[in-house]
């Protein structure tokens, strides 16, 4: 399906998204890093999505992603059909939000858009909240993985460091990057990888909204993060990462992949080859 079939772009804003308010194809899903931000006001007609739903949970890696019984369940709940359109948004930016239009794009379902600075921007701009929650009407979704690409799993990324086409964009902190935080076995980068934290690509003085495109673009290209190169991006646990995934979509980058075990998984074994 092309973007031109779907009833709103990629990134959409507040008031584009008020004039739409109501339609039955639309699933607008609050995906909040804090539950209350939800109870406090969102979205008219806006579901709530825990984000933990959007994991795995368990395991050595529980970040990584759940599987088709488990996303047939989740999407099931929230009413998701073929012809809906999804319209996710958090209180943060776009990190949780992000991660859920990248798992809409890994089972092949490519109705979406994010609300361009979350509920932060949709209240700052004047819109209408709710405070009683919605109810989803329950479909019966059969998810698969449709679209394996959108994602890369640790050994094809360790096959492919060394190529020139394949860039790796690390959306964690400075002190992360270099090793000098976080709670892993080993602490560092992935070899070669590029940092662009993911906080940078947003436009506080804009309600968290994404900066300036053109901007963004060529702060990205000066680090190599370029449209033309397969762009694999990560964080500890592909959450702000989900964000990152989202901004290369929405300035052209057409082969965005995402690692979702990201460094709860590199860093923590013996085989992943490290750089500080």
């Amino acid at each position: 399906m092309s973007s031109e079939d779907n009833l709103l772009p990629l990134i959409v804003e507040p008031e584009q998204l008020a004039e739409h308010l109501g339609a039955p194809e639309l699933l607008i899903v609050d995906v909040p890093l804090k539950a209350d931000s939800y109870t406090d006001g969102h979205v008219p007609g806006a579901v709530f999505l825990d984000h933990r739903r959007l994991l795995v949970g368990s395991g050595t890696v529980p970040n990584d992603i759940p599987d088709e019984e488990a996303l047939s369940a989740l999407f099931s709940e929230l009413g998701l059909t073929r012809d809906t359109h999804v319209i996710a948004y958090d209180d943060e930016g776009g990190g949780w939000a992000g991660r859920l239009l990248w798992t809409l794009e890994l089972i092949g379902h490519t109705r979406y858009s994010y609300l361009n600075g979350g509920i932060h921007a949709w209240r700052a701009d004047g819109q209408r909240v709710e405070r009683e929650p919605s109810t989803p009407t329950p479909s019966d979704y059969q998810a698969t993985i449709h679209h394996p690409q959108a994602q890369i799993r640790r050994e094809e990324l360790l096959d492919r460091l060394d190529e020139r086409e394949l860039a790796v964009w690390d959306a964690r902190s400075p002190d992360e990057y270099r090793g000098e935080k976080g709670k892993n076995a080993h602490m560092g980068h992935i070899p070669g990888a590029v940092n662009f934290e993911w906080t940078d690509a947003m436009d506080p003085e804009r309600h968290l909204r994404l900066r300036d495109y053109a901007e963004l673009v060529a702060e990205l290209e000066a680090k190599g993060l370029t449209p033309d190169k397969e762009v694999v991006t990560h964080c500890q646990s592909h959450h702000r990462s989900g964000f990152t995934w989202l901004v290369g979509k929405a300035l052209g980058f057409e082969k965005m992949r995402a690692y979702p075990g990201s460094w709860q998984e590199w860093g923590n074994r013996d085989d992943t080859p490290i750089e500080k």
